[in-house]
């Protein structure tokens, strides 16, 4: 009993830091969001083709940096926690970096980060610390077994760096009742194809609403994003608050929203020329791939699928854009 609570205690701690690849550290202090950016303007015409929707969403290329040190999250999903402010320093593709405090209830010195080797967690566990880490590549290849359901490279998407490929765009763009439009992709993955929905902005050309499907048809991600901003150098817009679902393949969903006051965009607000190395000295460290979703056993490389064995199918889902016909 107490293995096992230690390790869903230590699934909550990850599933929490999961959103770091996004929202930044956290303490128990609350900042109030300062923005005056002008909305995004329209880039759309009444009936864009395809590429010309690919394109409006690609408008984020132009950014390789983030920082703020002006963002919250609310773990919705966990109404007792209060409202972290947050600080965030990431640049594509895969390096990240937060160090932080949080509040003394949950010990102090949260630590997470990523590089293009691999991306870590390190917590508070008693009196000591340990250090969660995987390969990216090694955790790609058991995604669908593993304990976070997307890669964290997707939330990093979900704050508005989503780019879409039109090779990959099966559906769409269909116009939906809301007046949003919306593309269905397939995401190719070792462990299999993968569907990702969008929502876009028919007008100003930005993602607002993601879904994203498992190769046996389960919903394990969704994002919804507001408050657009325009970023004139850049020619895009980003949006400054998020909700986030993460499904996991074992417990409960995870809700959160994170609201970013201000950015700092192509600019890392830290001059630490080891920002983004894995921290040393932890005193437990912990491999992710080896971690079963179930109740924290410990899974060996033989008993995992190989990624040629996985279903290729798109799977069952509707086009949620499309009404499906009555059943027979």
């Amino acid at each position: 009993m107490k293995s096992q609570f230690a390790t869903m205690r230590a699934l909550t701690w990850i599933l929490i830091c999961s959103v770091g690849f996004v929202s930044g550290g956290a303490t128990c202090a609350r900042r109030e969001p300062v923005m005056a950016l002008p909305p995004p303007p329209p880039v759309l015409g009444a009936t864009p083709a395809l590429v010309d929707v690919v394109a409006a969403v690609n408008r984020t290329s132009a950014i390789r940096e983030l920082s703020s040190n002006s963002a919250t999250v609310d773990v919705l999903s966990m109404p007792a926690l209060p409202k972290l402010s947050a600080t965030l320093a990431l640049r594509k593709e895969r390096e990240f970096r937060l160090r932080a405090s949080l509040p003394i209830v949950m010990g102090s010195g949260l630590d997470m980060g990523s590089n293009d080797a691999l991306f870590w967690f390190e917590v508070p566990e008693g009196m000591g610390r340990t250090l969660y880490f995987a390969h990216h590549e090694q955790y790609r290849q058991q995604l669908q077994r593993a304990i976070l359901p997307v890669d964290p490279t997707w939330v990093m998407g979900s704050l508005g760096l989503t780019q879409l490929d039109a090779a990959n765009v099966v559906q769409g763009p269909v116009m939906r009742p809301d007046g949003k439009l919306e593309l269905r992709s397939t995401v190719p993955m070792p462990s299999g194809t993968y569907q990702q929905v969008c929502y876009v902005d028919a007008q100003k050309g930005h993602v607002t609403d993601q879904f994203l499907y498992s190769p046996s048809g389960a919903t394990i991600a969704e994002s919804h994003a507001w408050n657009h901003q325009y970023y004139v150098d850049q020619q895009c817009s980003l949006p400054h608050n998020v909700k986030l679902i993460l499904n996991p393949a074992s417990g409960p969903p995870l809700e959160l929203q994170i609201d970013v006051g201000t950015y700092a965009v192509n600019q890392i607000l830290s001059g630490d020329p080891n920002l983004f190395v894995i921290p040393q000295g932890a005193n437990n460290v912990v491999d992710l791939t080896t971690i079963g979703p179930v109740s924290g056993t410990i899974v060996t490389p033989a008993s995992y699928r190989s990624a040629g064995s996985q279903s290729e199918n798109l799977g069952p889902m509707p086009y949620r854009g499309l009404v499906e016909p009555p059943s027979p």
